[in-house]
């Protein structure tokens, strides 16, 4: 049996990473390196359907869930930075 669960976190993260133009300006290994480590600094949010969320969940707690993404992308992106050699810090700035 195969359940169609997803971590909704993962739908807004990579929402917000296309917004920001990320997924097309920055290399794939490094945005599914950001993307791990952000996603891992909030709590999974497991959904059936999308549509779901919508119906459950109010305006103010969906501005919560994206604050507390941007919040862990911050902190992501500033770690990646400091671990990577100078040279790829310019192309992932």
């Amino acid at each position: 049996m195969q359940l169609d669960i997803r971590n909704y976190y993962e739908i807004l993260l990579m929402e917000i990473l296309s917004d920001e133009g990320l997924l097309n300006e920055l290399p794939e290994n490094y945005v599914a390196d950001l993307a791990c480590i952000t996603l891992n600094q909030v709590p999974p949010r497991y959904i059936h359907h999308l549509v779901d969320t919508y119906f459950y969940e109010d305006a103010q707690e969906q501005e919560q869930m994206r604050r507390e993404l941007y919040l862990a992308l911050e902190k992501s992106r500033a770690f990646l930075k400091s671990k990577l050699p100078a040279s790829d810090n310019e192309t992932t700035s």
